[in-house]
């Protein structure tokens, strides 16, 4: 059976993953819903004028609005169905797009209510992250300690010397 520990890497990575491509693909189409598309055409403008060296750089409101929807849907796609350290560097492209996004909410003085959802799922992300980092914890029985090669038992698991008794 797996342990809880990759129940819930397992579930926050699917869950994350579909919610960034939902919303990834929501900047980058009007398919799935006209007025979400808009609305996000409008924020996006809102934040190349707020920020003035992306027009400098030659980012304009369209191409921030698509690469950020197309990182997101990719990144997502790698949290969703590919396994080991990918979705790890996903995970973390995703956290670093959530800052900025909060950056650029607050930049234009959004109030909480319209970045809340991004917060959240910085917070989630980050548990996500942090959780995957840890390292598995080995049952006490397979624990060794290689000495000079040799695999030998911890020394608080070793059996007691000849002629002496093991007192716990």
């Amino acid at each position: 059976m797996a342990s809880p520990r990759t129940v819930t890497i397992v579930a926050l990575s699917v869950a994350l993953g579909l919610f960034f491509v939902f919303m990834g693909t929501i900047k980058l189409t009007p398919r799935l819903s006209k007025d979400a598309y808009n609305e996000m055409k409008r924020a996006y403008k809102s934040y190349v004028r707020a920020l003035p060296i992306l027009k400098k750089m030659g980012v304009n409101s369209i191409l921030l609005r698509k690469s950020i929807g197309a990182l997101e849907v990719a990144c997502g796609i790698v949290m969703t169905l590919v396994p080991g350290r990918p979705k790890d560097v996903a995970n973390f492209f995703l956290l670093l797009l959530v800052l900025a996004v909060l950056f650029f909410h607050q930049l234009v003085g959004d109030p909480l209510k319209r970045y809340a959802h991004a917060l959240v799922f910085g917070i989630l992300l980050t548990c996500r992250l942090l959780i995957a980092r840890q390292p598995e914890e080995q049952p006490p029985e397979k624990r060794i300690l290689l000495v000079n090669g040799d695999e030998q038992p911890l020394a608080h698991e070793a059996a007691p010397e000849k002629g002496k008794v093991k007192v716990s």
